[in-house]
């Protein structure tokens, strides 16, 4: 008997080896293959390909931090339609940001580089304008991403002293500078963390999306259900509309409510900056961009329906004193002690967007640096030895957002921040899709994950409407417009972009040139370098 029990345990120990073998034979396939196409592209591999589809996904949707996202913006469909504004000033601008997404997703999975968009401008653009089209993209994406930091930091540092006001009953009302102190401090922690390996993020981001869904399907039902009585009525809820804004014309107050969803819905091309590090990065990466936004968009909206059934004022709430309405909110109806519970995990779920945030714009920055498009790109392109990351990229972005939040002393200036880093992004986004739907239709590869026939259709859907949400998000929240209310998002864009121009036309056209191959020989022979290497060190 002893002896048959020994052999079974032999058995089933044969088997579990066995089975971990195969495993890692597919692993070693499947990398071999992502290093193979990243060759195609000009790339050798820099990084440990440590997302699997399921943390790509995670990191995908942690960067978007649903109800974080929700509790920023709510000030904006608050004054800009109250209930309808909150209701379908979220769900009209989601079903365009799909459309966005699915075009993203097709060039993710065609190009999947840590490059990313820049990259796919060069590509698809005609080749006299390649390196053109690279670098607006490049630029506008930089801006974008790191101006993104900034603000979702800043909010975070919003809502710590809104839970501080809340919990000291007033007393403790803490101003710019003090704020300003705690923007740097979450920085710092986002920083540090940020540049561990890519093994240790990997596994954070589980951790953060549990933490993400979990909140928001708690604030939820923390909202509609103990609201109790003091409900409004369905119809309110869905139908009632009120202009806070100051516009005579509330077609267009209305459409001001989409900055809220705009600003919420970015980053998403994240799983294309870590398709480097990303295990069959070319099915992965439009996966993770498509539930991510998807899933982001239906959290957001259950958010915002169920904030609406239990916001009996929307005067008195754009009248608070907090710095957050949404604070308000859950104070009204929850108390002091429900509210900063649910608060807290707010602030947790902001603070882990904002470091998935860091991680994404320290990817697209030394992306741009490892081709040469910024100053001091040498040191800024750098991979740490210890943890096969780009620390330097990584500390750049850190130190660039700290100067951004500066304008965290003037409340208009930081919520132009805000607008700027919609517009950069988007601007980023749209540029390669009206290439590819235009001088690259012929050039286009498809990947794994392509749209057919309807590639054009979305795609074109897509280009007008981030013009039309270019042309609002320039424009000030209220009609009779001073220092202190102004939107300051077209000075702050037009000293990027000018910047960029007069680099370009003084002196980038002569050298840049796009995407810089960083390997030497056919695809083949890189990979099967690279995978000699590995086997080495094993």
């Amino acid at each position: 008997m002893a002896k048959d029990t020994k052999d079974t345990s032999s058995v089933s120990i044969e088997a579990a080896g066995g089975a971990r073998h195969h495993q890692q034979l597919r692993h070693d396939a499947l990398h071999k293959a992502d290093n193979k196409l990243l060759a195609e592209l000009g790339y050798k591999s820099e990084f440990k390909r440590e997302f699997s589809l399921i943390e790509t996904i995670a990191f995908s949707f942690s960067i978007m931090g649903v109800i974080a996202s929700v509790s920023a913006t709510l000030s904006f469909p608050l004054a800009s339609g109250g209930h309808v504004g909150m209701v379908f000033g979220w769900l009209i601008p989601s079903l365009f940001v799909m459309a966005i997404a699915a075009c993203i997703a097709e060039l993710a999975s065609s190009m999947p580089t840590s490059a990313g968009l820049y990259y796919f401008s060069a590509k698809l653009a005609p080749p006299r304008w390649s390196a053109l089209a690279s670098w607006i993209t490049g630029w506008a994406n930089v801006t974008g991403q790191v101006t993104l930091v900034c603000s979702i930091d800043f909010t975070c540092a919003e809502m710590i002293t809104t839970a501080l006001a809340v919990g000291s009953d007033g007393a403790i009302n803490l101003g710019n500078g003090p704020t300003f102190g705690i923007l740097l401090a979450i920085l710092f922690v986002h920083g540090s963390v940020c540049s561990a390996a890519t093994s240790v993020l990997a596994r954070l981001n589980l951790f953060y999306v549990v933490i993400n869904v979990g909140t928001t399907i708690g604030a939820i039902i923390a909202l509609y259900v103990c609201s109790g009585d003091n409900k409004v009525s369905t119809r309110d809820a869905f139908t009632m509309f009120e202009n806070n804004t100051g516009w005579s014309n509330s077609g267009w107050a209305f459409i001001l409510a989409f900055v809220a969803p705009m600003w919420s819905l970015t980053g998403y091309d994240s799983a294309a900056h870590i398709s480097e590090e990303t295990t069959n990065a070319s099915r992965a990466a439009p996966l993770a961009i498509l539930i991510g936004v998807g899933a982001t968009a239906a959290f957001g909206w259950l958010t915002f329906i169920a904030a609406s059934f239990a916001l009996v004022s929307v005067p008195a709430l754009l009248e608070t004193e907090l710095s957050l309405p949404m604070g308000q909110l859950f104070l009204d109806v929850l108390g002091k002690k429900g509210m900063l519970a649910v608060w807290a995990l707010v602030i947790v779920v902001q603070f882990v967007t904002g470091a998935a945030q860091t991680v994404d714009a320290s990817r697209v920055v030394f992306a741009f640096a490892r081709d040469g498009a910024l100053p001091g790109s040498r040191y800024w392109r750098r991979i740490s030895r210890r943890t096969q990351t780009p620390v330097h990229a990584v500390w750049l972005v850190v130190c660039v957002a700290g100067v951004c939040g500066l304008l965290g002393f003037s409340e208009a200036a930081l919520s132009s921040l805000a607008g700027m880093s919609v517009i950069g992004l988007y601007t980023s986004y749209t540029t390669p899709i009206f290439l590819r739907i235009t001088t690259g239709r012929n050039k286009f590869v498809p990947g794994p994950f392509n749209l057919g026939r309807w590639s054009i259709l979305l795609g074109w859907i897509s280009v007008a409407w981030v013009s039309f949400v270019i042309m609002f998000l320039l424009f000030p929240t209220v009609q009779n417009v001073d220092a202190e209310n102004m939107n300051y998002a077209v000075v702050i864009i037009m000293c990027v972009f000018i910047y960029a121009g007069l680099h370009w036309v003084l002196s980038a056209r002569r050298w840049f040139t796009g995407p810089v191959k960083t390997i030497e020989g056919d695809a083949d022979s890189t990979v099967e370098s690279k995978s000699a290497t590995l086997d080495e060190k094993h």
